[in-house]
């Protein structure tokens, strides 16, 4: 049989074609990549959004997180809107019953340590150090004026002015909040019966609100003679003004990394990983974990198995992003008891 150039030309596109409808679909399965959704604190925001950029190096597979806040991360998760949540406030056992929290079970997995910083701009100090009870009077409303007798025993030599402190804090339900006001609980028994520990608790001192970490770092910015509290990482990362506030032991202490890891290092985890240390016994006393929160059975096999790889690697290869983040690490016996969890999930 004789083989024409234009045959020729016809048996060589139809192989070409059919090569190419037998190797295209192959070539998707293989390829194909996972997504997960997520949602919670935005204490951990930049650490999280660090934590998905590698792991989608390493393996392909998107991690999307919204920084909305603890609260709303918490109502995410019972309603079943996200494959995980976040959290610096650990979910209660009550919260673990409602919606689908309480039909699928929950596990908290504790991902990092991190501490709440006390920001301000009053004009013309750069260092402030504020004890327990100035740090609490102001957040309770028994201190009003940066030249009280309290701060300026602190700030022996610091020229303080007469003038209004104006308290920032968080519009939304937030862990920050929670970690902030269970330290100031914890050291002040009038800020305790005053305010409280909440994610949105109801202030007595009439403060300005604004919403993340974010929105009260703007807001102490470009408010004259204010004070707000928010994330150590987001505080360094923007350049703010830091106060020094003392510790168990008397001192005034700076947050640094080394302080935060001698502090969280201090904290015993229970079996339910549920810790609130307001108090801790070494380093920079404003400190509290965060955790993941994921379910115990999701709806499909696949699902199960794209949220068991990612909390491995967060617990495992994730851990090694800590540091560079001025997060703390999670100690090697509560990641070894985290994993055993997460080996479970179905």
């Amino acid at each position: 049989m004789a083989f024409t150039v234009s045959s020729l030309r016809r048996v060589a596109t139809t192989t070409t074609l059919t090569t190419a409808f037998i190797i295209t679909p192959l070539f998707n399965v293989v390829a194909q990549a996972t997504t997960l959704n997520g949602a919670g604190a935005s204490f951990p925001k930049l650490l999280y959004q660090k934590y998905s950029q590698e792991y989608k190096k390493k393996t392909g597979n998107q991690v999307n997180y919204q920084a909305v806040g603890s609260g709303s991360g918490i109502r995410r998760t019972i309603k079943g809107a996200v494959d995980f949540g976040g959290s610096d406030a650990a979910m209660t056992d009550s919260q673990m019953k409602k919606g689908k929290a309480g039909e699928r079970g929950i596990f908290l997995i504790p991902t990092a340590g991190g501490a709440v910083v006390p920001i301000f701009n009053v004009p013309g100090v750069n260092d402030l150090k504020l004890s327990r009870a100035s740090l609490a009077g102001v957040f309770s409303g028994r201190i009003t004026k940066w030249n009280d007798p309290k701060i300026q025993q602190d700030n022996p030599g610091v020229s303080l002015p007469n003038a209004k402190v104006r308290p920032v804090v968080r519009a939304d339900g937030s862990g920050t909040t929670f970690i902030f006001t269970n330290h100031l609980s914890a050291v002040d028994p009038y800020f305790k019966g005053r305010v409280g520990i909440s994610k949105k608790p109801k202030w007595s001192n009439d403060p300005l609100k604004s919403p993340k970490n974010a929105g009260v770092a703007a807001t102490v910015q470009r408010t004259k003679n204010s004070i707000g509290y928010v994330e150590y990482s987001y505080a360094r990362t923007n350049g703010l003004k830091v106060a020094s506030v003392q510790s168990g032991t008397g001192e005034f202490v700076q947050p640094s990394l080394q302080s935060i890891n001698d502090a969280f290092n201090s904290i015993q985890f229970p079996q339910n990983f549920r810790v609130f240390e307001g108090n801790p016994s070494k380093g920079y006393p404003i400190i509290g974990a965060t955790w993941m929160m994921v379910y115990r059975q999701y709806p499909d096999a696949e699902k199960a198995k794209s949220v068991k790889d990612w909390m491995k690697w967060v617990l495992t290869d994730g851990q090694d992003l800590n540091n560079s983040l001025d997060f703390a690490r999670i100690g090697p016996d509560v990641v070894r008891r985290a994993l055993a969890n997460v080996e479970s999930i179905k």
